[in-house]
């Protein structure tokens, strides 16, 4: 780092200077002035605390996601529109090579760029169904601020701009065409931070300090051009945490970002109230208009301080007024203990360590949340098998499995993901019987903990899977066992079920090895050991259905 490097301090004293909001605590916000719809839910943490996730989630267990804006264009993986304005980021590079320098081509650019000209939605949800999906979500807007929809309070959609198509609407019709239950994620709530770069200027090189697009651009702009009447203020939400002037190096910026635009805010920006009110109409309107059944936060608990809370209500108080019950689930995550039953925890990149006492679900990708070309150049995508064995261990701890399957901004997918969903639709409807409806046994399995603890981002540390690996599920009487590995001896043994044992007292009749037919076994003080055929009926995991 140059010898001329801000302090941290420095930095957070010319952050006040420039916008003396720049640093906060969060505060306790009166009811804010919105409607919600009437009934029993009330926007308190004491009222949500009631709701109970519907049994149609717990039956469903597996859903694919598309998480697809304008920043899989220029298939440079997730956070496009944040890191093309970073400079030393490999995204601001590319911006740099392809499109041009931030302070002339900026994030609203790409928007426009973004036309779904390939997209063929209706084979591409037959894919997911044969794949094994139970519910299809649609994401409704990432941090970018772009909503792929018919948004009736943001002009920065995808009916007007870009696709030109209402995507979460034709998405949503599709998927419940097909018996599909249907999902949005809504993850805007961050833009007023994340997005702030856009108004931010090189630290380095030969534009130093000249501001990028969002800092200067006003709709008056816009005349004769393609954006012509349209806002970008409306787009990139305005000034609210500005690096100030004076930031000669590159590694001075990314402390000033780590201080300030990169932390992962939850509250009403105080310096920004209208921003909080118009995510609450976007997302009050999103869940009028298509009535989503899962309905996605990409947040620490609820967004956005009373908003969030007040969404909520609305979101189960409508449910009830439409099918006379809560039957809608609402996911988020870090979850605290006093406001368990608010909503169904969502761990991303993640998985639970034991079984949960209330249903949750994993988010997580094949490869980059946002297309990637790099990750199918280099053949990186997730494998069938290990997504295979995270859903088997995931729906053995209560849990469900939501997939993000990339998609290119000309709304293709390739060939190794087309070849990774042709894998999975070989197996997981095959043990659908053993995945879909079933309920925790007594205990989820049997070997080591695969990961140190119930946490986002744990899946990278997980270890290998061995032949001592076991998991369990249940549908009323009858009793399911998973194995990862087939074992060359030919023979596996399952300790949970030796005679007589506590978790399973009943004697078992008949067992049998899900593709391949009946088995034969011995029950002892020691397990219950079953001898398998010559040959594993498939490549992935193996299930077996016990009958007493």
């Amino acid at each position: 780092m140059a010898s001329t490097r801000f302090t941290r301090r420095r930095l957070l004293q010319s952050a006040l200077a420039a916008a003396p909001a720049a640093t906060f605590a969060p505060r306790l916000l009166a009811q804010p002035t919105v409607h919600i719809a009437p009934g029993p839910f009330q926007p308190t943490w004491e009222s949500l605390t009631a709701c109970t996730t519907p049994d149609w989630f717990r039956d469903a267990k597996f859903g694919i996601w598309n998480h697809w804006s304008a920043q899989c264009v220029p298939e440079q993986g997730d956070w496009y529109a944040r890191r093309m304005y970073l400079q030393g980021e490999k995204q601001y590079d590319h911006h740099l090579k392809t499109y041009g320098h931030p302070s002339k081509v900026g994030w609203m650019e790409m928007d426009n760029l973004w036309k779904a000209e390939h997209w063929e939605p209706a084979k591409l949800m037959d894919l997911y169904v044969a794949a094994g999906a139970k519910y299809f979500s649609a994401l409704a807007n990432h941090h970018d601020n772009f909503d792929a929809y018919n948004s009736r309070f943001h002009n920065w959609n995808s009916i007007r701009i870009g696709p030109r198509q209402d995507i979460v609407g034709i998405y949503g019709k599709l998927a419940r065409e097909r018996g599909l239950r249907f999902a949005v994620t809504n993850h805007s709530s961050h833009a007023w931070h994340w997005l702030q770069v856009a108004y931010d200027y090189d630290p380095e090189g030969p534009l130093a300090g000249v501001r990028y697009d969002a800092y200067t651009l006003t709709k008056a702009d816009g005349k004769g051009k393609w954006w012509d009447g349209f806002d970008p203020q409306e787009l990139y939400t305005g000034r609210n945490l500005v690096m100030p002037d004076g930031i000669k190096t590159i590694p001075q910026a990314n402390l000033w970002h780590a201080d300030n635009d990169r932390k992962w805010f939850e509250i009403d920006p105080p310096m920004n109230h209208a921003f909080a009110e118009n995510w609450f109409l976007r997302c009050q309107d999103l869940v009028d208009t298509y009535k989503p059944d899962l309905l996605y936060f990409d947040d620490s608990e609820l967004p956005l301080g009373q908003y969030g809370l007040s969404i909520a209500a609305h979101y189960y108080n409508s449910s009830i007024r439409d099918k006379g019950k809560v039957d809608v689930v609402l996911t988020a995550k870090e979850i605290k203990p006093e406001h368990v039953g608010a909503f169904t925890l969502d761990i991303e990149r993640g998985k639970a360590q034991g079984i949960l006492p209330h249903p949750w679900q994993t988010d997580t990708c094949i490869g980059d949340w946002h297309y990637n070309i790099a990750v199918f150049d280099d053949h990186k995508y997730k494998t069938p098998k290990s997504v295979i064995h995270a859903l088997i261990d995931i729906v053995s701890k209560n849990g469900n499995l939501m997939l993000n399957i990339p998609v290119k901004g000309d709304g293709t997918i390739d060939s190794d993901e087309r070849a990774f969903l042709e894998a999975l639709a070989t197996w997981v409807p095959k043990h659908g019987e053993a995945i879909y409806g079933t309920r925790p046994f007594s205990v989820f399995g049997e070997g080591p903990p695969d990961v140190a603890d119930s946490h986002n981002f744990n899946e990278n540390r997980q270890r290998p899977y061995t032949v001592e690996d076991i998991r369990f599920t249940t549908k009323g009487d009858t009793l399911y066992a998973f194995a990862f590995v087939w074992p060359t001896s030919g023979k596996l043994l399952i300790k949970t079920l030796a005679r007589a044992a506590a978790a399973y007292p009943k004697p078992i009749q008949r067992v049998d090895l899900i593709g391949a037919g009946p088995l034969t076994f011995t029950q002892d003080a020691s397990g219950l050991t079953l001898n398998l055929p010559g040959k594993a009926p498939n490549e992935y995991a193996y299930g077996f259905i016990f009958r007493t």
